[in-house]
């Protein structure tokens, strides 16, 4: 999104509170904030994370669902905010409370995504994700190893401007059969490491090591994560400086998956250090 689009509009609209928001599939709408417009894009309803969304009435199939992406006039929001901190009978959540009393008030103005969307082409679809759920990030991080993602981290004109360290290059040792350094389709962020195993279909991010003789294939790694010897690893998410022990084989039991980690409604295993830790003292 590009937000001088998304500031021009609400300067231009005139009204105190914007709302970005964009057309989803009734499946997912439940886990947003869903509303209806009017045709000055107004917002005439709103409710939070509905458990039967509203389908749009020129889209049948569709909700508008909020991005959780707000705009304010600065005075306004001061005083919103001091006013929903005397109400005793508010949860103090802008999804839940502030934004349904703007609308309620008719203050807020619907804000479409198209209007601010950054695309690599005037045909590509607008792209957002909501990440809330282990299924989410793990499928929206594995997007980005397809060979043309719908989200174009390679695009110069638009560049992601993010915090990284200063690391050596990615490194990827031995050539030897049965112990190759390897990665396919794969995203391998500065300072990793791949010792003679095979990566696929995988996002590592910083500093990972994975150790010789071991499979990673749909994988989201997360910075620090180490990944002993003869290790198996599919559809799962590492978390940050967790160490994986020699030998372990993780994604293709969903039985042992479900009593060691956490599994996820769609098959994605998370496994973090303190379940590896609880793990190893169970076994002692």
């Amino acid at each position: 999104m590009d937000y001088a689009s998304l500031i021009e509009d609400h300067v231009a609209q005139g009204g105190q509170c914007t709302v970005a928001c964009i057309e989803v599939p009734l499946a997912i709408a439940s886990a947003c904030g869903v509303m209806t417009v009017d045709s000055a894009r107004r917002i005439t309803r709103f409710e939070e994370k509905p458990i039967q969304p509203q389908a749009s009435l020129v889209r049948p199939g569709l909700a508008l669902a909020s991005m959780g992406v707000y705009v304010f006039n600065a005075e306004y929001l001061f005083a919103a905010l001091e006013a929903d901190i005397k109400d005793p009978l508010s949860s103090h959540d802008f999804g839940k409370d502030l934004i349904p009393s703007m609308v309620l008030r008719g203050e807020a103005i619907a804000h479409p995504f198209d209007l601010s969307c950054v695309k690599t082409s005037p045909e590509a679809p607008s792209y957002w994700r909501d990440v809330g759920t282990v299924d989410a990030y793990w499928a929206t991080n594995i997007d980005l190893t397809a060979t043309i993602p719908e989200l174009d981290l390679y695009d110069r004109e638009w560049p992601i401007w993010t915090c990284q360290d200063t690391l050596p290059s990615a490194k990827f040792v031995f050539d030897d059969d049965g112990r190759r350094g390897m990665a396919v389709d794969s995203l391998v962020a500065c300072g990793c490491i791949v010792s003679g195993s095979e990566v696929r279909r995988s996002v590592l991010f910083t500093g990972v090591h994975v150790h010789s003789f071991s499979s990673v294939e749909e994988a989201i790694i997360l910075p620090g994560a180490d990944i002993g010897r003869h290790c198996r690893l599919r559809k799962v998410v590492i978390d940050e400086g967790c160490r994986i022990p020699d030998g372990m084989t993780i994604g293709f039991d969903a039985g042992a998956d479900a009593r060691r980690f956490y599994r996820s409604p769609h098959g994605v295993v998370l496994v973090t250090s303190a379940m590896v830790k609880a793990l190893g003292e169970r076994r002692e």
